[in-house]
Formats: C-alpha cells, structure tokens, sequence
C-alpha cells in the first residue's frame, strides 16, 4: 500500500486521505513495523475512503459546469424560495434575522453572522426541499447559538425533528455540486 509518510514530535500514529492520497502521521522514531501493523489493523477503513475518494473525483470530473444564466436563474429562485421558508421558521425558532443574501459558493450551504444576517448558496435550488430546510432551520438556529454545541442541536431538533435525515443528502449528493461550484469560481 503506497502512502506518503510524515513524521513529527508526535506520539501516535494517524491516517489521513487526502486528495485521492493515503498519509501517514507517525513518531520520529517509530519502527516501519509499528506503522505497517497499524495500517494493517485499518485496511478496511483505508480502502473504503480510498476507494469513496476516488468515487468523488470521478463523479466530480462528469460535472458540467454552471453557465452564468444557470446561475442568475438559480440565485433568482432561490431569492424567492428561501426568503418564504425563513419567514415560515423564524417564528418558530423564536427569532428575528437580518438581511438574506444568496451568493454562488464552493464551500458553504449558508451562513449566520453575528448581527443576525443569513447566506445561502443559489446550489440549494438542486437540493430537495427538506434539505432546504434544514439549512434554514440550522442558520436560524444560530441566532440563538452561535457554535454547533450539544445546545444548538437541540434546539434544531425541536425545531425541526427531520433534521439529520434531509441533511443526509448533503453528504450524499452535495459534494458533487460544491466541486462544480468551485470549478466555475476558478479553485
């Protein structure tokens, strides 16, 4: 198995994949045998992500990209859609926000900041509408705490109990499209 080796004033052993890579953390003096035992006792680990990378690259090399009109229409549509699903749950989160702005981004599904404005990406209009909202409901929920603690998903949950389903298609099918988004934005 080909991996890149790193090593450090470290005192365990990691693996990272990263870009289709395997990486190798390991301490300065650790025996190669050390290593390759533990790379042994995480083979399935390692070639499950290796092979989900791989997966992920392929997929995203079939993207086409977004036209500038796909884009204003998508931005457009959005506008609409999240502006009304925002006004549907503020209420029941119990809060007020900001200005809503939806922005063409490679990394972010939304955004809270602190005096309360909220950021969507245009993408979500390719998102079915309970991964909708899910993102509204989580950058809502921000408003009352602004981290991602044990606290703040609860009040997400109470809120909106799907929540982690109709997040499952971020994780799922989202990546494709930030991959083509970043693509577009020259990354």
């Amino acid at each position: 198995m080909d991996y890149e080796l790193i090593r450090s004033d470290r005192r365990t052993v990691s693996a990272q994949i990263k870009g289709g890579k395997l990486i190798v953390r390991a301490p300065r003096r650790m025996p190669e045998s050390q290593i390759n035992a533990f790379l042994a006792k995480h083979k399935r680990w390692i070639e499950t992500h290796l092979a989900a990378s791989e997966e992920r690259k392929r997929a995203a090399d079939t993207l086409p990209t977004f036209t500038p009109e796909q884009i204003r229409v998508l931005a457009e549509r959005a506008k609409k859609v999240i502006s009304e699903r925002v006004a549907y749950y503020a209420p029941k989160v119990g809060v007020s926000y900001g200005r809503i702005t939806i922005r063409f981004q490679g990394t972010r599904w939304g955004s809270c900041s602190s005096l309360g404005n909220l950021n969507f990406n245009c993408l979500l209009m390719l998102a079915p509408l309970g991964t909708i909202d899910s993102v509204v409901v989580h950058e809502l929920c921000h408003r009352k705490q602004m981290n991602h603690s044990p606290r703040f998903y609860r009040e997400v949950l109470r809120v909106y109990p799907n929540y982690y389903e109709d997040q499952r298609w971020l994780k799922e099918e989202g990546h494709r499209l930030l991959v083509a988004a970043k693509r577009k934005n020259g990354d």
